[in-house]
């Protein structure tokens, strides 16, 4: 496949799955010998894709991922994001403070005959700690 093509794989999986909840696009687009690599506790596999989907969607109401810039070089696929949502519901432990979060995140996919296989993913977690009160802001506080 192109990299645009698998491009727009990948921007599918944003919209349908994180941003509207749609989780049988994992199935359409995960390849069945799925794994992920991210800081988020979840089984392997298609499984865990949409355990991390749902348990995002049901603590940040309005949750919607925005990619920011993508990058393709031959099957893999980095996109750089940013999640808005209302912290609603518990997340990691952490009860509803019902303060908006904005998280961004940089996340690579391995892209197989048109399937995603393999996706790595780093999110801001700390950024995200400190708009919901849990963890005191760093640096310079002008």
């Amino acid at each position: 496949m192109s990299t645009e093509e698998n491009k727009a794989i990948v921007r599918r999986f944003f919209e349908a799955g994180p941003s509207q909840g749609n989780l049988s696009i994992a199935d359409k687009l995960l390849s069945p010998d799925f794994v992920m690599h991210t800081p988020l506790p979840a089984p392997p596999g298609i499984e865990g894709m949409n355990e991390v989907i749902t348990t995002c969607r049901a603590a940040f109401e309005h949750l919607n991922v925005t990619i920011e810039d993508m990058i393709a070089d031959d099957n893999n696929v980095t996109a750089r994001f940013t999640a808005h949502g209302i912290h609603k519901g518990n997340f990691m432990g952490i009860q509803a403070t019902g303060k908006p979060i904005a998280m961004t995140g940089i996340e690579i996919f391995h892209i197989k005959e048109g399937k995603i296989i393999e996706l790595w993913g780093e999110a801001n977690l700390l950024g995200l700690m400190q708009q919901l009160g849990i963890s005191p802001a760093t640096g310079n506080q002008d």
